[in-house]
Protein backbone atom coordinates (compact mmCIF):
# COMPACT_ATOMS: atom_id res chain seq x y z
CA UNK A 1 0.00 0.00 0.00
CA UNK A 2 2.98 2.16 0.57
CA UNK A 3 4.22 5.13 -0.20
CA UNK A 4 0.69 6.69 -0.65
CA UNK A 5 0.95 10.08 -3.23
CA UNK A 6 -2.09 12.67 -3.32
CA UNK A 7 -1.94 15.99 -5.01
CA UNK A 8 0.10 17.60 -2.27
CA UNK A 9 1.61 15.16 -0.09
CA UNK A 10 3.76 12.00 0.13
CA UNK A 11 2.72 9.36 2.71
CA UNK A 12 5.52 6.37 4.04
CA UNK A 13 6.60 4.41 6.57
CA UNK A 14 8.96 6.61 8.93
CA UNK A 15 12.37 5.87 9.20
CA UNK A 16 14.89 5.98 11.59
CA UNK A 17 16.59 9.19 9.88
CA UNK A 18 12.87 10.94 10.77
CA UNK A 19 13.43 11.05 14.47
CA UNK A 20 14.18 14.83 14.20
CA UNK A 21 11.77 16.40 12.03
CA UNK A 22 9.25 13.79 14.03
CA UNK A 23 10.11 15.20 17.34
CA UNK A 24 10.26 19.13 15.61
CA UNK A 25 6.21 18.77 14.60
CA UNK A 26 5.60 16.37 17.67
CA UNK A 27 6.85 18.52 20.86
CA UNK A 28 4.47 20.99 20.67
CA UNK A 29 2.14 21.16 24.01
CA UNK A 30 -1.00 21.65 21.63
CA UNK A 31 0.35 18.24 20.31
CA UNK A 32 1.06 16.38 23.35
CA UNK A 33 -1.98 17.38 24.82
CA UNK A 34 -4.00 15.65 22.49
CA UNK A 35 -2.57 12.31 21.88
CA UNK A 36 -2.31 10.54 25.27
CA UNK A 37 0.78 8.35 24.92
CA UNK A 38 3.23 11.31 23.92
CA UNK A 39 5.41 12.64 26.23
CA UNK A 40 6.23 15.98 27.46
CA UNK A 41 9.20 17.19 26.32
CA UNK A 42 8.67 14.48 23.26
CA UNK A 43 12.59 13.74 23.13
CA UNK A 44 14.79 12.38 20.28
CA UNK A 45 14.63 9.38 22.06
CA UNK A 46 10.61 9.02 22.27
CA UNK A 47 10.39 9.86 18.18
CA UNK A 48 12.90 7.06 17.62
CA UNK A 49 11.05 4.67 19.91
CA UNK A 50 7.88 5.62 18.11
CA UNK A 51 9.49 4.99 14.50
CA UNK A 52 10.19 1.47 15.70
CA UNK A 53 7.10 0.98 16.23
CA UNK A 54 4.06 -1.07 18.58
CA UNK A 55 3.85 1.88 20.87
CA UNK A 56 0.14 1.26 22.38
CA UNK A 57 -1.09 -1.45 20.45
CA UNK A 58 -0.49 1.54 17.06
CA UNK A 59 1.53 -1.03 14.69
CA UNK A 60 2.65 0.99 12.41
CA UNK A 61 3.32 5.34 12.08
CA UNK A 62 3.25 6.65 8.83
CA UNK A 63 4.96 10.41 7.72
CA UNK A 64 2.79 12.50 6.03
CA UNK A 65 4.93 14.65 3.93
CA UNK A 66 4.61 17.93 1.73
CA UNK A 67 7.85 17.91 -0.54
CA UNK A 68 10.94 17.31 1.61
CA UNK A 69 8.84 18.33 4.96
CA UNK A 70 7.61 16.11 7.54
CA UNK A 71 4.09 17.52 8.67
CA UNK A 72 2.12 15.11 10.21
CA UNK A 73 1.71 11.15 11.10
CA UNK A 74 -1.04 8.96 10.35
CA UNK A 75 -0.95 5.43 12.75
CA UNK A 76 -2.37 2.27 12.32
CA UNK A 77 -3.32 -0.82 14.01
CA UNK A 78 -6.25 -3.70 14.68
CA UNK A 79 -8.23 -2.65 17.13
CA UNK A 80 -10.35 -6.13 17.81
CA UNK A 81 -11.80 -6.97 14.62
CA UNK A 82 -11.58 -3.86 12.79
CA UNK A 83 -8.61 -1.91 11.72
CA UNK A 84 -8.15 1.91 13.52
CA UNK A 85 -6.55 5.45 12.73
CA UNK A 86 -5.36 8.37 14.04
CA UNK A 87 -3.47 11.14 13.26
CA UNK A 88 -1.87 14.07 14.38
CA UNK A 89 -0.13 17.14 12.45
CA UNK A 90 2.25 19.84 13.45
CA UNK A 91 0.12 22.78 14.38
CA UNK A 92 1.80 25.35 11.57
CA UNK A 93 -0.08 23.35 9.15
CA UNK A 94 -3.11 23.05 10.53
CA UNK A 95 -6.44 24.30 8.89
CA UNK A 96 -4.72 23.23 5.25
CA UNK A 97 -6.87 20.41 4.62
CA UNK A 98 -3.83 18.26 4.92
CA UNK A 99 -5.10 16.03 7.88
CA UNK A 100 -8.20 15.76 5.27
CA UNK A 101 -6.00 14.76 2.02
CA UNK A 102 -3.38 12.43 3.87
CA UNK A 103 -5.98 10.41 6.82
CA UNK A 104 -8.84 10.22 3.38
CA UNK A 105 -5.82 8.57 1.37
CA UNK A 106 -4.97 6.35 3.89
CA UNK A 107 -8.15 4.93 4.62
CA UNK A 108 -8.54 4.18 1.11
CA UNK A 109 -5.98 2.38 1.28
CA UNK A 110 -7.25 0.22 4.30
CA UNK A 111 -10.46 0.00 2.64
CA UNK A 112 -8.91 -1.60 -0.70
CA UNK A 113 -6.09 -3.83 1.25
CA UNK A 114 -9.08 -4.97 4.02
CA UNK A 115 -12.45 -5.00 1.82
CA UNK A 116 -15.78 -5.38 4.09
CA UNK A 117 -13.34 -4.82 7.15
CA UNK A 118 -14.46 -1.84 9.78
CA UNK A 119 -12.34 0.83 10.32
CA UNK A 120 -12.89 2.76 13.56
CA UNK A 121 -10.75 6.43 15.41
CA UNK A 122 -11.39 7.64 18.65
CA UNK A 123 -11.67 11.42 18.68
CA UNK A 124 -12.86 13.74 21.74
CA UNK A 125 -16.34 15.59 20.91
CA UNK A 126 -15.08 18.72 21.87
CA UNK A 127 -11.83 18.48 19.09
CA UNK A 128 -14.68 20.00 16.37
CA UNK A 129 -12.09 20.00 13.72
CA UNK A 130 -10.56 15.92 13.94
CA UNK A 131 -14.24 15.07 14.58
CA UNK A 132 -15.64 17.09 11.54
CA UNK A 133 -13.14 15.45 9.40
CA UNK A 134 -13.56 12.07 9.97
CA UNK A 135 -17.26 12.61 9.32
CA UNK A 136 -16.29 13.88 6.22
CA UNK A 137 -14.56 11.11 5.46
CA UNK A 138 -17.21 8.70 6.11
CA UNK A 139 -17.48 7.98 9.68
CA UNK A 140 -20.25 8.08 12.01
CA UNK A 141 -20.00 7.88 15.95
CA UNK A 142 -20.68 4.08 17.20
CA UNK A 143 -22.29 5.61 20.59
CA UNK A 144 -19.35 3.68 22.17
CA UNK A 145 -16.73 5.09 24.49
CA UNK A 146 -12.98 4.94 23.10
CA UNK A 147 -10.32 2.49 24.61
CA UNK A 148 -8.68 6.05 25.53
CA UNK A 149 -9.60 8.66 28.48
CA UNK A 150 -12.27 11.17 27.36
CA UNK A 151 -12.45 9.53 23.87
CA UNK A 152 -15.90 8.38 21.45
CA UNK A 153 -15.31 5.47 19.02
CA UNK A 154 -15.92 6.13 15.35
CA UNK A 155 -16.66 3.81 12.46
CA UNK A 156 -16.38 3.80 8.65
CA UNK A 157 -18.17 0.77 7.13
CA UNK A 158 -18.84 -0.25 3.78
CA UNK A 159 -17.09 -0.26 0.65
CA UNK A 160 -14.10 2.68 -0.34
CA UNK A 161 -15.34 5.50 -1.71
CA UNK A 162 -15.05 6.41 -5.37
Amino acid sequence: MLPITTARLRIDALKSTDAPALRAITDDPAIIAAIHFLSAPFTLGNAEALIRGHVHGVERFLGVWQGMNLIGVVGTGNSGDALEVGYWFGTKFWRQRFASEAVGAVVAALQRENPGRDIVAECRRENRASWRLLERLGFRASGRAGERPGRERLILSGPPPP
